[in-house]
Formats: C-alpha cells, sequence, structure tokens
C-alpha cells in the first residue's frame, strides 16, 4: 500500500511537471515589439493577480526549503540583549566588532534595505503589500513560518529595490545592497556554536533550535565573497565557489556531501563584481544576465536555483519545491516582466527638459547607438505633438530593442564575462538538464534597453562611471575615482546636466568617506572601453560638447 502512494505521489509529481513545462514559453523565442510584458499571456484581471501575487514573492521569498534560515527570535534576542553573561556578551560583541550590529534593525540597515512604498504611491512607485497591509519593516526582509518556529530571511527586493529620492522603486538596482557581506559575516558568527549552546543560552525552543543547527549545517556549504565596492555584488562567485564545495560526483544534492577541501576555481581570486540589474529590461531579452550567458531556460526559475546554490540548499527538495509551485515562479516572473521604469519628471520639472535639444540628441542616438541599444519611437514625432505638454511629448510610445539577445565587446572591463566560464559548470546539474537551463560563455556584455536610463547611475556592468558625461567622455579621460551616495535630495545627491553622481567640487561632503569611495583603477572595476568606434574615431572626438548635451536630454526622456 505505502508503495501505491509513493507512485500515486511520483505520478502527480510528474503531471504538474509536465503542465508547468507545456505552459512555460519558449524563452528563447525571438521578443516581439515593446518586449514580453505578460510572458504567459494572461487574460487582463488574471495578469493583475499575477502581478500583485509576484510582488508579494518578491518581499517576502517564497522558497519554504531555502537553504539558509535562521530563527528569527533567538537571533533578534542575542542582537538586543544587553545580559551580562559571558554567551551573549561574546556574540554581541562577534557582531558588534565585526559590522556594528546592535538589532535586527541594524542588520536591516546595515544590508540597505529600504522602506515600503506608501500606502498614498501610484503607478510604478506602488507595490501589492503581504496581507494588504504596509509591514513596519524594510523591504526584502521576511519571516517564514516553519512549524511552530519562525525563520527570517531575505528576498529578490533586497538587491531589486532602490531609493529614487525618497520613493522605494521595486525593480531598480539597490546601489547600497550587502547581502553578500551578511553571508560572510553570518557564518564567522554562527558556525562555531554548537546548537545545544545556543538553544541554553537564548531560550530558543527544539524547533528553532533545529533550525539553527540546519543553517549551520548548510553554512558548511557556502563561500562567501565581499565586493570590490558597495554596490557591486558577488553572487556569482557565490554561486560558483559553493558549489565546488558540493560532492564532485553529484555536484548536487545532499548537505552531507559537502567537501572538507573545496575544488579549486578561478573565481577564488579573480574579482568578476557587477551590479544587480533592473527588472524592466528583462522582458526586451531573451538571453539573461549582463554578458547573456544564460541561452535557455525560465529566468526566474533559474535566479531561484542559483541563488539557493548560494545559500547551500539540498537540490533534490529544491527542485520538488519548484515541481510543486509552478504558479509561484509564473507569478514572480510576471511581476518581473511587467515592471516599469520610473519618468524623469516624476522628480523634476518637465521644464528642465529641452524639447528641441532631446530631439536633436534622437537623431545623435539613431546616428551612433541605435545599433547596439535599440530604436525608441516618441510621442513627439506623432502628429499634434505640439499640443501636448512636455511630459505627454517626451514620452516613449514603442521600444524596438533587437529580437535575439546578442553580447558585443567594446572593449570595457572583461573580468565579469570572464569568470562566467566557472558557472559553465552548472549544466552539469540535474535540475539544470530537467528543466533546460544552459550557459554558454560570451565574449563582451549585451547593450541593455536604455529604458529608465535616467535612473540606473552609476553606469557600466561594474558602476564604473558615476555619470552621463563620463560615459560620454573618452576613456582615459574619465574620473578615476569619485564617491557614491544615497539620492535622498534630488538637488545635492544628483548632477542633473550630467546625469548621475556629482563629482570632484560638486561631490557632497558626507560621501568623502572610504566606504563610499570608487577606484576605477582596480581589477575588475576598470572603467576603460565604450568609446573607441562609438563616439571616438581613431582616438578623436566625433562629438561636440553641445552635442553630448543633446544626446543626454534625449537619454533623459526614456
Amino acid at each position: 500500500m505505502k508503495s501505491l502512494y509513493l507512485i500515486a505521489g511520483g505520478f502527480l509529481l510528474w503531471l504538474n511537471a509536465t503542465s508547468y513545462a507545456q505552459n512555460e514559453p519558449d524563452w528563447s523565442a525571438p521578443v516581439p515589439e515593446n518586449g514580453r510584458v505578460n510572458p504567459y499571456n494572461l487574460d487582463v484581471e488574471t495578469f493583475q493577480m499575477a502581478r500583485n501575487q509576484g510582488q508579494i514573492h518578491a518581499q517576502i521569498y517564497p522558497v519554504s526549503v531555502t537553504g539558509a534560515l535562521p530563527p528569527y527570535k533567538p537571533i533578534e534576542s542575542i542582537l538586543g540583549s544587553k545580559d551580562t553573561h559571558v554567551f551573549r556578551r561574546w556574540l554581541n560583541q562577534i557582531f558588534k566588532s565585526l559590522v556594528g550590529l546592535h538589532n535586527l534593525n541594524d542588520v536591516l540597515e546595515l544590508l540597505g534595505l529600504h522602506d515600503y512604498p506608501k500606502e498614498n504611491d501610484v503607478g510604478v512607485y506602488k507595490v501589492a503589500y503581504p496581507n494588504n497591509k504596509r509591514p513596519d519593516y524594510k523591504i526584502g526582509f521576511g519571516i517564514v513560518e516553519k512549524g511552530s518556529a519562525q525563520g527570517f530571511t531575505f528576498s529578490c527586493a533586497t538587491c531589486h529595490s532602490g531609493n529614487l529620492f525618497g520613493k522605494t522603486v521595486l525593480g531598480l538596482t539597490n546601489r547600497f545592497v550587502r547581502a553578500n557581506e551578511f553571508f560572510a559575516v553570518g557564518k564567522l558568527a554562527i558556525a562555531h556554536v554548537p546548537p545545544p549552546i545556543f538553544r541554553f543560552y537564548t531560550g530558543a525552543t527544539a524547533e528553532e533550535t533545529e533550525m539553527f543547527n540546519v543553517l549551520q549545517r548548510n553554512l558548511k556549504g557556502i563561500t562567501a565573497k565581499k565586493p570590490l565596492a558597495i554596490g557591486l555584488d558577488t553572487s556569482l562567485a557565490q554561486v560558483s565557489l559553493s558549489l565546488n564545495r558540493r560532492n564532485s560526483d553529484e555536484i548536487a544534492s545532499k548537505n552531507s556531501q559537502y567537501e572538507k577541501n573545496p575544488r579549486p576555481d578561478l573565481l577564488d581570486n579573480f574579482p568578476a563584481d557587477s551590479k544587480p540589474a533592473v527588472w524592466w529590461n528583462v522582458k526586451y531579452k531573451n538571453r539573461w544576465l549582463s554578458d547573456g550567458s544564460v541561452v535557455s531556460g525560465n529566468p526566474i526559475f533559474t535566479n531561484i536555483l542559483w541563488n539557493e546554490i548560494g545559500r547551500g540548499a539540498d537540490l533534490e527538495l529544491l527542485e520538488k519545491w519548484l515541481s510543486e509551485n509552478p504558479k509561484t515562479i509564473q507569478e514572480l516572473v510576471t511581476a518581473v516582466f511587467s515592471a516599469q521604469a520610473p519618468r524623469i519628471t516624476d522628480f523634476f520639472s518637465e521644464n528642465q527638459i529641452d524639447v528641441g535639444s532631446a530631439k536633436a540628441g534622437q537623431t545623435i542616438f539613431r546616428e551612433m547607438c541605435m545599433r547596439c541599444h535599440g530604436d525608441y519611437v516618441k510621442r513627439w514625432e506623432q502628429p499634434g505633438f505640439e499640443n501636448l505638454s512636455i511630459r505627454e511629448q517626451i514620452e516613449t510610445v514603442s521600444v524596438r530593442y533587437k529580437p535575439t539577445t546578442v553580447a558585443v565587446d567594446v572593449g570595457t572591463d572583461p573580468n565579469r564575462y570572464l569568470g562566467m566560464r566557472s558557472l559553465e559548470k552548472l549544466n552539469d546539474l540535474r535540475i539544470s538538464k530537467n528543466n533546460r537551463i544552459l550557459i554558454q560563455f560570451q565574449k563582451g556584455y549585451v547593450p541593455p534597453p536604455l529604458v529608465g536610463i535616467w535612473a540606473r547611475w552609476p553606469y557600466l556592468h561594474n558602476n564604473s562611471i558615476p555619470n552621463l558625461c563620463a560615459l560620454l567622455t573618452r576613456a582615459d579621460e574619465r574620473p578615476k575615482h569619485f564617491f557614491q551616495g544615497a539620492a535622498v535630495n534630488s538637488k545635492t545627491d544628483f548632477d542633473f546636466d550630467c546625469n548621475g553622481y556629482p563629482v570632484g567640487e560638486k561631490t557632497p561632503p558626507s560621501w568623502r568617506t572610504r566606504a563610499m569611495s570608487y577606484s576605477a583603477d582596480r581589477e575588475g572595476m576598470h572603467n576603460f572601453g565604450h568609446d573607441e568606434g562609438i563616439f571616438l574615431r581613431d582616438g578623436q572626438e566625433l562629438l561636440t560638447m553641445r552635442q553630448k548635451r543633446e544626446l543626454i536630454f534625449y537619454l533623459q526622456t526614456l
């Protein structure tokens, strides 16, 4: 009888997975004009419901079998305790000496998490709230129920929500995320505490202690690296190096199969950092990541798989969870693919946009940039535009990007795409093969669609260029050192004319710290390339200062 139940359960699992595969779009198919906003072709009502639920999944990580789930109440107690007991003082000292953490809110501040969008936010700034109520904690942090215990985790919104002059934008790059540092610090702080000692001195329940035990075991399968600079991300290195800790026969599943001596890897000492991507560009692509090296497979499914490898998860349990939860994947996909970019006129007066200059900039763009970055049809090209407001005139009515995503080498820092060779071993995983996920090394990077380019400073895949003025400057004259800071005050924290970070004398004094500095003379952080053959010919400038300003005006309208 038991075997019959197992056979029946296996059949249902197969049937569910088969149904999921049949409903999946062909992700490698050519992308239509204006992208795939609704990739599952849902009706209006179902689409909106899926989008809202997907936004909630992005806020509260939905994977119940995640490999990194610290027990919430004991950890909160440790961080906030003023108890003089030697054990708690020791744990507090570990956290405080490393990152200055005193309570869980300090953790969220350290990670760079942002406040939830407000109840009265509209348009691209509005999100669906969990349980229809705006949470008190930061977006990206979530509490997960596991039986009678609670764990906490961090979701997609940790890296993919940003602050833009007081507005939290889900789908915008978090310029100051420190999730990778959290893993490194957490592993050091937790790895050597025996679970019985943890339970005795924190008052953890049996379920919370088991959660801590699982976390501690999974941490043995994680290798975390600190990014080269704030705003950069080392997740790909964490995936590759963590995979090297798994048993080489299976390279896959059981937590008990972690190797004491992980296999050597290029990324052990080779920096290949990059920034998290914005969501609203995903709809225009049929290959994924900044270099287009993910050439097939559902991009959100792939992202969850890689995320869980970097969390030390059991991949057999993960594959089972993914096959049982296709609706969750579809909802996340819908939320990501339907994301829209903020417009510059949401924060600055439309009168700051010189429409005549922007039109001239469009001509320059079509001559010099369109072949790589696509074409953008503007409202001002349509009859009767003179009767519209400036905000309406500068609206983009159609995006004509490449139907097939390609990588192009324009001479920018190669470390990021070279590092992808280390991730081709992901193709050997059973879960990758079963779900048609394929990684292929590409030379160069994907010239991205430029929708919302004004809000995506600093520029290039490694954040090495502070603003558009610097991007349009020959590489040997670009700033090699600059400071980064949050976009809080639109007058002081943003150079409107150059679109991006203010540099030199314009840099706000509060930014001038070591932690907020960027040095483009370090390996993996260079800002060369993207000049010769584009706006230089044989080293000679093709654009005047006026033409550069016109081009920037046009880019600000996208």
